[in-house]
């Protein structure tokens, strides 16, 4: 079979960066620690802003992004969305507006996207502003034929994401980047990917 050379960059704020975990992975980096096959060369490229909304992301992604991109290789996009959106007091139709320029630019250029949602956190009210703008980000995905992974419905009520929030001022700790890795890895990335999935060993 002919070597497959995928090029990966992935765009979002902090939690992409691993920020919180003591052990630097993060969730990105367990994730790419499981996506190993013979069949592939993985050439992933990490491109992290802090407390990143929906707008910022939008103007500089592309700009950052192509040029870790190749003619020769298959070309995908990680992209990992925060609840920064709800400090800028953004609609949710703006948010919607950049999320589905993103994918629009993406789709124009041949790269495959993956949305990751945002993750809840502790505060009831913040949550469900949050649950919407999800929800939301889901329905713009959907609509462009990209795939989505909700880490928002699975972890809203988690007992160990919970704790491990409060155990870390709100942020994830190594517990909350390993169940953000499994949701991503179990919620169609090999699929996404089109590559086996590891057997369980």
């Amino acid at each position: 079979m002919e070597q497959r050379t995928i090029r990966l960059v992935a765009v979002g704020d902090e939690l992409l960066a691993g920020h919180g975990d003591p052990r630097a992975l993060g969730w990105f980096g367990r994730v790419l620690a499981r996506t190993q096959s013979p069949d592939v060369t993985l050439q992933s490229f990490q491109l992290a802003a802090p407390r990143e909304g929906t707008e910022a992301l939008a103007q500089r992604w592309f700009t950052e992004a192509a040029p870790r991109f190749s003619e020769t290789a298959e070309n995908r996009v990680v992209i990992s969305l925060s609840d920064a959106d709800l400090d800028e007091d953004l609609s949710t139709a703006r948010s919607r507006l950049n999320l589905a320029n993103i994918l629009d630019a993406a789709s124009q250029n041949s790269i495959k996207a993956l949305v990751v949602g945002p993750p809840p956190g502790l505060d009831t009210q913040r949550n469900a502003r949050l649950g919407e703008l999800s929800n939301a980000f889901a329905d713009v995905t959907s609509r462009r034929h990209h795939a989505y992974v909700d880490t928002f419905s699975p972890l809203q009520h988690h007992e160990q994401w919970r704790s491990d929030l409060a155990a870390n001022n709100g942020a994830p700790g190594q517990a909350g980047h390993g169940l953000i890795a499994w949701l991503v890895l179990h919620r169609g990335w090999y699929q996404w990917l089109n590559v086996a999935e590891p057997t369980a060993g």
